[in-house]
């Protein structure tokens, strides 16, 4: 006989009203309830990431949301997006989907996949790639690998079946990012510490921190963006950031970020290179499950800005692309990873993660793995042909 959950019709609705966008930000605590390892995001912070008025990446794409329900409760969720400025860099017809977050029912998927894409189609989309929320410097990936421990901030959790009923629709494998675990009982390999000394030691290459007093900031956070952008300019996937978009996540580097925090290389005078870490939000707002009223915004902010968080990301790592492949561009990757690595864990941090870092980047993952950390989270990219 057929389950009831089989005989129940999914209905797939649009998020349209206040009451819909609710529904829409809850269905992860449906879809994770009783699963220690979640962690819910702050709801006010998503309502501003969904709001066109807020987040300077609408400037350049459009977006739609569902929700999916059975017997009229929201059992799942997904997003469809069409960013101008991938298409004008790629050619290649490519819509996304991502926020995809559903029960375990292989027909909730399919039924939210068949919709975006769809919306896709429709808007003359070839190929759907996802899931990617919203985009690559977004939570790009679904989590394949380290179910085990909670996502750090800024990167996506799932459950182990989310990869495997997105495949079941008719979706492959494109692309996969790892995440690095680092630890301070890792040892560094002597050729690393060769390698720093022997740069050194020429006085071409000098580290400091980053200049947060008002007369440089806002040139620091530039000088940072621009390294960036240009050293990552050929990786897969790879949309440079707006200056909306620079100046959006420069307001959240000036309140999160102390000087030293950050590590730029400059090499015969010259910034090359830089290391961002930044503290665990999941870890401060583990407990608050996304409220931040009436008293969770001050045990974040002590969280955040006093006691601080025992764990830390390294969110951003970018280095000139003149240097990417000589031995000065490997001496600066290594010193910036050893410059924060020995503040950091020196000051009482006991867990860091390096992320992300495309799978086929084998340059940086050399180099990250050289500097002693482990993979230990697998995300991945699907694809599918539209035609």
């Amino acid at each position: 006989m057929p389950s009831e959950k089989t005989q129940t019709p999914i209905e797939i609705v649009p998020v349209a009203t206040r009451s819909d966008w609710r529904e829409f930000h809850r269905v992860p605590y449906r879809v994770y309830a009783g699963d220690p390892n979640w962690i819910a995001p702050i709801l006010l912070e998503r309502k501003f990431h969904f709001d066109p008025k807020h987040n300077p990446f609408f400037q350049h794409a459009e977006a739609a949301f569902w929700l999916a329900r059975i017997g009229g409760v929201a059992v799942g969720r997904i997003s469809a997006q069409i960013d101008r400025l991938h298409l004008e860099r790629y050619q290649d017809g490519t819509g996304h989907f991502g926020f995809i977050e559903a029960v375990d029912d292989p027909r909730v998927f399919a039924a939210l996949l068949e919709t975006a894409e769809t919306w896709l189609r429709d808007k003359g989309m070839r190929r759907a790639r996802g899931p990617v929320s919203f985009s690559m410097w977004d939570q790009p990936g679904v989590l394949l690998e380290g179910f085990g421990t909670p996502a750090s901030v800024l990167m996506g959790y799932a459950k182990p079946y989310f990869a495997l009923h997105i495949a079941v629709a008719g979706y492959t494998p494109i692309e996969d990012l790892i995440a690095y675990d680092y630890t301070p009982d890792v040892v560094m390999k002597p050729a690393v510490a060769r390698i720093i000394e022997r740069s050194q030691a020429r006085g071409e290459i000098v580290f400091r921190d980053l200049r947060m007093d008002s007369k440089h900031i806002d040139g620091e956070i530039a000088l940072l963006l621009d390294i960036v952008n240009d050293g990552w300019s050929d990786n897969w996937g790879f949309v440079p950031l707006t200056k909306a978009e620079g100046d959006d996540m420069a307001a959240i580097f000036k309140l999160i970020l102390r000087p030293k925090d950050v590590v730029i290389a400059e090499y015969k005078g010259t910034p090359m290179a830089f290391v961002m870490t930044i503290p665990d939000l999941n870890e401060a707002a583990r407990d608050l499950n996304g409220h931040l009223f009436p008293f969770g915004w001050i045990k974040l902010l002590w969280r955040m800005k006093v006691t601080g968080t025992k764990k830390v990301r390294m969110a951003l790592m970018g280095v000139r692309k003149s240097v990417q492949d000589s031995p000065v561009g490997a001496a600066l990757s290594l010193g910036i990873i050893k410059k924060i690595r020995d503040y950091q864990f020196g000051r009482g941090v006991t867990n860091g993660e390096l992320s992300w870092v495309l799978d086929r980047n084998t340059r940086v993952r050399h180099v990250i793995e050289m500097a002693g950390a482990k993979p230990y989270k697998r995300y991945r990219i699907f694809e599918k042909d539209l035609s």
